[in-house]
């Protein structure tokens, strides 16, 4: 494996637009919105930037086929701006192009920005893509809710769990999510629940029901890296620095065979096994401080503890349960609310994601912060479906840790 890129990277500022039905905003004004906390988070003027990362999922709907909104609307100084689609894993691979401009060399400070436009689509759900080849050979059919649903049942399938046991661990996930959320002046949702709410709201794809879901939400992201050299120089302390940055992307084997049972996401497996080496983590359950995962679904959470090597197979839903993953856990999970309540608008979920465990690690999280300071603190973007998906792992910490 490749040396990495542990420690070469520090995270210079980091910001993040309110999350929610921005009526009052487009998606440039929410860009701002988030850039301006970023760069004076960062201390440094525009001029500063040398290149550019916009990650986007819905270009159509949001800034178009090209980097020059964001170069338009940060007035940058002409500087390259690649932008970055992948899925609901845009926001961590925008990311991972900034850190590896940075740690490659060509460039001593970068940006990356996450942005989504969800509501003024009028559409309930995530906009339509036109359909075509592509898209036919691939087997995307059916709703979000739908794959996702089938994920449940397989899981149930493989390990033996009753339909209430995952029921009830699901829920936990979502009251867990949203009792975080009520502390989190910048998330979409909140509002605090009960078990009984998750588990008599209408259903949306059995087993999923409404509170299984997150929301549909406008927000952007971003975050300014350089070299640890070049951030004391700026009088930047107590560095915090990427450990890792690993992806994994499925090459059709999900869908080619028996070998997969739609029990898991088989990428998040791979990336996390490469994210942990390059980090230099031997044993994340005990290892692992905070975490943000990819909660489009409560389901998604409750399997992603296991794919992570968190849970052991086949119990993540036991932990989940136990409080494991709870505020006061030995792991807290979504801290900020998650995708469930911070919101999923979906080039700037990964960022944002970042953004909550930059701020966790220097004691900057007001009202939500954990009470033991975190050592490693891990962020899981997953984009596509059950069967066919890109994962995105990012883990920072403190520089030396």
């Amino acid at each position: 494996m490749p040396k990495g890129i542990r420690d070469k990277v520090a995270i210079l500022g980091m910001g993040c637009a309110k999350f929610g039905e921005r009526w009052d905003a487009d998606a440039d004004s929410l860009m701002v919105e988030a850039y301006e906390e970023a760069i004076t988070d960062a201390g440094i003027d525009t001029s500063q930037i040398d290149a550019a990362f916009l990650s986007v999922a819905f270009d159509a709907i949001n800034v178009g086929p090209s980097g020059i909104p964001l170069a338009m609307a940060l007035r940058l100084n002409n500087v390259g701006v690649t932008k970055v689609e992948n899925y609901c894993a845009s926001g961590t691979d925008g990311l991972k192009g900034a850190v590896y401009a940075v740690a490659s060399g060509a460039a001593d400070i970068a940006l990356a920005l996450g942005v989504e436009k969800l509501k003024d689509t009028g559409y309930g759900g995530l906009p339509v893509r036109t359909r075509g080849t592509t898209f036919d050979m691939l087997g995307v059919v059916g709703s979000a809710p739908g794959n996702f649903a089938q994920l449940a049942s397989a899981y149930r399938t493989r390990h033996g769990v009753s339909r209430d046991d995952l029921k009830r661990a699901m829920a936990h996930v979502s009251v867990k999510s949203h009792a975080n959320g009520t502390k989190n002046p910048r998330a979409h949702l909140r509002n605090e629940i009960t078990i009984d709410t998750v588990l008599n709201a209408p259903m949306i794809a059995e087993p999923l029901g409404l509170f299984d879901c997150c929301g549909v939400s406008d927000g952007a992201a971003c975050a300014i890296v350089t070299t640890p050299e070049i951030a004391r120089s700026l009088g930047k302390r107590d560095l915090v620095t990427v450990k890792a940055i690993q992806m994994a992307t499925s090459n059709g084997w999900e869908l080619q065979g028996s070998g997969w049972d739609g029990s898991y996401f088989h990428t998040t497996r791979i990336a996390a096994a490469k994210a942990y080496e390059e980090a230099g983590i031997t044993n994340p359950r005990e290892q692992i401080n905070l975490m943000e995962v990819h909660d489009c679904f409560s389901i998604t959470e409750l399997v992603t503890m296991e794919d992570l090597h968190i849970s052991k197979e086949g119990e993540g839903w036991k932990d989940v349960r136990n409080g494991f993953f709870d505020a006061t856990g030995k792991i807290p999970c979504q801290i900020d609310g998650g995708l469930k309540c911070f919101g999923h608008p979906i080039g700037a979920s990964g960022l944002r994601m970042v953004y909550e465990n930059y701020l966790q690690l220097l004691g900057r999280a007001g009202e939500r912060q954990v009470k033991t300071p975190p050592t490693f603190a891990l962020s899981h973007n997953l984009g596509g479906m059950p069967n066919q998906n890109v994962c995105a792992i990012a883990i920072i910490g403190m520089e030396g840790a």
